[in-house]
């Protein structure tokens, strides 16, 4: 959506798609803009809680069956487990993503890490394509004047168009550009902490490929799983930075961590905003 800052600044209802890496304040921002009458969609939530909720309990049920006390108990319906996610605690789609690799160290088979994957995309598009009608829930159920959507990293990853009308047509897009400091900041943070990714499967391949190659590995049963992840963090960090930047160029703006890093309160925000826009319009 693109607009002058004139008319944000007159927008009555505003509706902005939060859009970068994990990491560079999507989820802070959208957490403070909750505080002053944003509607705080999280993407991830509502993948976790809609979309993804079933296959989440199967794997959880499936781990537990191996256990032969909670096996009886699941059988004889004496216990119910239940999704527990939180818009502050998404780690049940984490650990549904899971990482390939020895499956004595968590990793997953290819085969069942790929299909995981396809889950997860698919759940990605739906939640964005639930938008619209989350926009028109905030206000006419909820009472919020404003939504703001905290966007998953992977969201450039997706290949689906009909994915970015959608949110062009229903909301301002805003860009957060890591700086080359918070950039090794991000990459050194996921070294010492490897998280669960999404990744395109063609970009997984010749990824996997190269992994396998350079360690001299016949069978992806032989990956360190944490290993594999820090080794193609940077890989698939560097690979994201066009894919964002192609979006902005075409449907939104740009702010920098910098600028991110300072918003304090919605008006900070809401000045951020009006000066990325002023920044394009030249």
């Amino acid at each position: 959506m693109r607009m002058t800052a004139e008319a944000f600044r007159a927008w009555k209802n505003k509706a902005i798609t939060l859009l970068g890496m994990s990491g560079v304040g999507k989820t802070c921002l959208a957490q403070i803009l909750r505080r002053s009458n944003w509607f705080h969609y999280s993407g991830d939530y509502r993948i976790g809680t809609r979309y993804l909720d079933e296959p989440i309990i199967d794997n959880i049920k499936r781990q537990a069956m191996q256990i032969p006390f909670l096996r009886d108990l699941l059988r004889s319906d004496s216990i119910h487990i239940v999704n527990n996610i939180t818009v502050d605690n998404l780690q049940p789609v984490s650990s549904f993503l899971g990482k390939l690799g020895n499956p004595e160290q968590g990793g997953l088979g290819l085969k069942e890490f790929k299909r995981r994957q396809r889950l997860h995309r698919e759940a990605e598009i739906r939640a964005m394509l639930d938008v619209p009608e989350f926009i028109d829930k905030a206000r006419t159920i909820y009472g919020y004047s404003h939504f703001v959507n905290d966007a998953g990293g992977s969201l450039c990853e997706l290949d689906a168009p009909e994915v970015l009308e959608v949110l062009d047509h229903h909301t301002l897009i805003l860009y957060i550009q890591a700086s080359e400091a918070d950039e090794q900041e991000l990459i050194h943070r996921a070294e010492r902490y490897p998280k669960p990714l999404y990744y395109r499967e063609d970009f997984l391949s010749e990824q996997l490929h190269e992994y396998m190659s350079e360690r001299g590995l016949e069978y992806v049963a032989m990956i360190e799983p944490d290993d594999f992840v820090r080794w193609v963090f940077p890989r698939l960090f560097y690979a994201r930075i066009p894919r964002y930047e192609a979006i902005a160029r075409r449907y939104g703006y740009t702010v920098t961590t910098e600028e991110v890093f300072a918003v304090r309160d919605e008006r900070d925000f809401l000045d951020m905003v009006e000066a990325a826009l002023a920044r394009e319009a030249g």
